[in-house]
């Protein structure tokens, strides 16, 4: 693992005016050696002064906002300059540049099991942004493809860790999208540690099953939903029943058999269980035969 060491070249605007001093010293001189055909002001005067004060202008470069440049001296790393501004510094030291600024990466769909074995597309989306200007260099060989590869494994992992669905008690990709997404984002940021990238936020963009069992999967989630708002009506139609018993019971309004009992609650049950308006039926005479 690498360092990362910021540094902070001379400005460039004083060595700009002394290089364009020595380019116009370094001409006159070239110029007055041909004039009076002096071979070492010509060679020594004019030809040196031009070669110095080229090699001066390769030291001068701009580092933009959100930007750092590497500074490497024959493969020897001296340090990284994050300060925006114009600079100079040796013309042989080679300056990489490397953008700080926030990148979005957007998955691509991909098909994978789930901890139930179920096939399902899933895809995320990574914001991220470089850490370590050294670790993204000289750690990991391409730190943009490093980003791609270890995204994919980190949701590869995380959809085989988790069922797609499931219930109350029990985690899932589809019912606990913030868990899962801080689950992700964790996972992330442990893998691309070594590249010296910090992820900003990581979501799940698409979620859902392969299409050769999205059919049937649909149809026993329709039935899980059915079966439960049944539950629940079943269960709301006894407690009015319940309630409706002793009612009448504490009331003395009527005294009903065993017999008339169970027929009161069956009709109850029928009359708030049914999909469709009863159709009541008043009776006019009395209530025993």
């Amino acid at each position: 693992m690498h360092t990362e060491r910021e540094v902070r070249p001379a400005t460039g605007w004083l060595f700009l005016v002394f290089d364009l001093a020595l380019w116009v010293f370094a001409i006159w001189l070239f110029a007055g050696g041909i004039r009076e055909k002096n071979l070492l002001q010509l060679l020594l005067g004019g030809v040196g002064g031009i070669v110095l004060a080229g090699l001066g202008m390769g030291g001068f470069f701009v580092v933009n906002p959100n930007e750092a440049a590497i500074l490497l001296l024959f493969g020897d790393y001296k340090g990284t300059v994050r300060t925006n501004g114009f600079f100079w510094t040796n013309p042989f030291i080679n300056r990489a540049k490397i953008s700080l600024r926030a990148r979005t990466l957007n998955g691509q769909k991909i098909k994978v099991n789930d901890r139930s074995g179920n096939p399902i597309e899933i895809a995320v989306v990574v914001v991220w942004q470089v850490r370590n200007t050294v670790e993204a260099t000289f750690d990991v060989d391409n730190y943009l493809d490093y980003v791609n590869t270890q995204s994919e494994t980190a949701l590869r992992h995380l959809a085989s860790s988790y069922p797609y669905d499931a219930g109350e008690e029990e985690l899932s990709l589809r019912g606990a999208t913030d868990e899962i997404n801080v689950h992700l984002q964790r996972e992330l940021q442990d893998r691309l540690n070594r590249a010296g990238v910090s992820v900003l936020e990581s979501r799940l963009s698409h979620l859902a099953y392969a299409p050769e069992i999205a059919g049937a999967m649909l149809q026993r989630q329709q039935a899980t939903a059915i079966i439960a708002a049944r539950k629940k009506i079943v269960e709301g139609a006894v407690g009015m029943v319940e309630d409706a018993l002793q009612q009448l019971s504490r009331g003395n309004i009527v005294q009903l058999d065993e017999e008339r009992k169970a027929a009161m609650v069956s009709n109850l049950l029928v009359v708030l269980c049914s999909e469709h308006a009863a159709q009541p039926v008043v009776n006019t005479g009395t209530l025993y035969p």
